[in-house]
């Protein structure tokens, strides 16, 4: 009697455990709903997805999408917007799906994966959904119509006389507005030179520029990461006279990690480029927060990267600053 109570103990605390470690993998959630069951030929059904994740145990990375599946085609792929609940980040997307063929064709789930901050990569995925395509009905008891030949309507040279008065008087007006301008035309006034950029107000306007196209935002990815780590590296190169254009990831990384002064960037750098490489050559796609990151990062990498200018103690009061490539 007391091994079977053992036994029923040692069974319980297993189950337990098992259950624990479900809800440890449970924390990521993927949900979606459909606001059709069946469409007409060409109309478009709409399909929400929806994750939800607590970032402090893993990161979410979003489900590759295609164009088209199941005799049914992706219109559009809105963006994928983020909210906050607690500790728990929700990602919501909204799809439009139509279809050019008639009959019951299926949407697939989609598999997001979850890198968690320690452990195995696990996955969630969305429901799937059957989606009905039905075409016009046709009455086929009516007889068919044949097709009215092209009418032609009579007309006179009046009809058109409208036009060409009125194309005369255009003319008229825009020989006077060109003849009026050229005649009071002024020379243009000089351009004020403005001050002279430094390499650190360079790269931080072109990654303004970059952050103001919002291409990651259009579905831009690998464009967007191209840009932003094309920035980075001309600015490595310029700042610490060091080739960087051509390197791979990892030679740009050893090179860092060997070089006194860049060093101290390594975590940035590191992870600005490995989330390039992912977007650009494993075809993931980031989430909302990593592309924010990463010019964050980028813009924290120029700004602690400046010289240091230092103004020497002489007897003449005509000392001109030294820079010094310390950074601050």
């Amino acid at each position: 009697m007391r091994i079977l109570v053992n036994k029923g103990f040692i069974l319980i605390a297993g189950l337990l455990l098992l259950s624990a470690g479900a809800f440890a993998q449970g924390d990521a959630k993927a949900s979606a709903r459909i606001d059709a069951k069946q469409i007409m030929i060409g109309d478009q059904a709409r399909l929400f997805i929806e994750i939800q994740n607590n970032p402090a145990n893993g990161r979410l990375s979003w489900a590759a999408i295609p164009d088209s599946f199941n005799n049914l085609e992706v219109v559009e792929k809105g963006k994928i917007d983020t909210e906050k609940q607690g500790d728990i980040e929700v990602y919501k997307q909204r799809l439009l799906i139509t279809g050019f063929d008639s009959g019951t064709f299926r949407i697939p789930a989609f598999v997001f994966a979850v890198i968690p901050n320690s452990g195995t990569t696990y996955t969630v995925q969305t429901d799937s959904f059957d989606l009905l395509v039905q075409t016009v009905a046709v009455d086929t008891a009516k007889g068919f119509k044949g097709i009215k030949g092209i009418m032609t309507i009579k007309g006179s040279w009046l009809d058109y006389v409208w036009y060409a008065v009125g194309g005369i008087v255009f003319i008229v007006l825009l020989i006077f507005v060109i003849l009026y301008f050229l005649k009071n035309k002024k020379a243009p006034a000089p351009k004020p030179q403005g001050p002279v950029e430094t390499l650190q107000e360079y790269a931080l306007r072109l990654l303004a520029e970059l952050d103001t196209k919002q291409l990651w935002q259009k579905k831009q990815v690998k464009e967007y990461y191209v840009q932003l780590t094309d920035i980075v590296r001309n600015y490595i190169e310029q700042r610490y006279e060091t080739q960087v254009m051509e390197l791979t990831t990892d030679e740009l990384l050893g090179k860092v990690h060997t070089h006194k002064e860049l060093l101290q960037h390594y975590d940035e750098l590191s992870t600005i480029l490995h989330t390039a490489d992912l977007a650009k050559f494993a075809k993931a796609e980031p989430t909302p927060q990593e592309h924010m990151e990463a010019m964050d990062m980028a813009k924290q990498f120029v700004n602690t990267s400046r010289p240091v200018i230092i103004v020497q103690n002489t007897a003449d009061n005509n000392a001109k600053p030294q820079t010094d490539n310390t950074t601050v």
